[in-house]
């Protein structure tokens, strides 16, 4: 950092040059694991990777702001951890159950293939997609998660690429845009208003069950459903619940 500053102006024009011309390619990483709340590895890119990031965010930030779910708070300003809290604090004082969900290993999880496929359909601009490719296509290899889907067969958790760094303001932003589908699809399709995200982690609350949440499979986090006073409806051992059967757990 302190090399760049020392000549700043220079590696200014020079990156900016890398940019126009198409030569920029990102360096290597520095990579750390921490244990607190949970193991992960955090990887820190070289400052002048970390100068380019915020040039393309400064492009992508206002264009994704307008398409985020006003309940996402992470990354983003006005809203962050203060106001998360506050809209949770709303909706308990408003509603009897809750549902926390967690995504397992969510960074490490993240298939290429399908997050640059949800950023094409916003941004047009080839430029700017293949600087957001080449960041994508350039993390470091994360810890290796295996998870098996609908039609997959035994080779496909190795098949596409996965992952991506913690530590890149990037890997934030662009995992909150990878969210942002199944925000909508939990308030509008599935009819869950009040609702609150802050990156991968979801909470769910209602007063009581009816015509909308009747029948809904949803994904159990690993806190299980839980009542306002934190007595476990259902456990997080189950893969998917149906809500009415863990209200009527609860009223038993």
């Amino acid at each position: 950092m302190q090399r760049f500053n020392f000549e700043q102006e220079r590696q200014l024009v020079r990156l900016q040059r890398e940019l126009m011309d198409g030569s920029y390619r990102p360096g290597g990483f520095r990579s750390h694991w921490i244990t607190r709340p949970k193991p992960r590895m955090i990887s820190a890119a070289p400052y002048r990777d970390r100068v380019v990031h915020h040039a393309l965010m400064n492009v992508l930030e206002p264009i994704l702001e307008r398409h985020f779910h006003p309940h996402s708070y992470a990354c983003r300003k006005d809203k962050g951890t203060h106001a998360a809290a506050d809209r949770l604090q709303e909706l308990m004082g408003r509603h009897r159950y809750a549902l926390q969900c967690d995504i397992r290993k969510f960074f490490p999880s993240i298939d290429h293939e399908i997050l640059k496929a949800a950023f094409r359909r916003l941004i047009k601009d080839q430029a700017v997609l293949t600087l957001m490719d080449m960041i994508v296509d350039h993390s470091n290899a994360q810890e290796p998660v295996a998870e098996w889907f609908d039609g997959d067969d035994l080779f496909a958790p190795a098949a596409r690429r996965r992952g991506l760094p913690i530590g890149n303001l990037t890997s934030q932003w662009l995992a909150n845009w990878m969210l942002d589908g199944l925000d909508h699809h939990v308030t509008s399709a599935m009819g869950f208003g009040a609702y609150v995200r802050y990156c991968d982690e979801r909470g769910i609350h209602l007063t009581q069950v009816g015509t909308t949440a009747c029948g809904r499979t949803i994904l159990l986090g690993r806190g299980g459903v839980r009542a306002a006073d934190d007595r476990v409806v259902a456990g997080g051992g189950r893969r998917r619940c149906l809500l009415h059967e863990a209200v009527e757990q609860q009223a038993a």
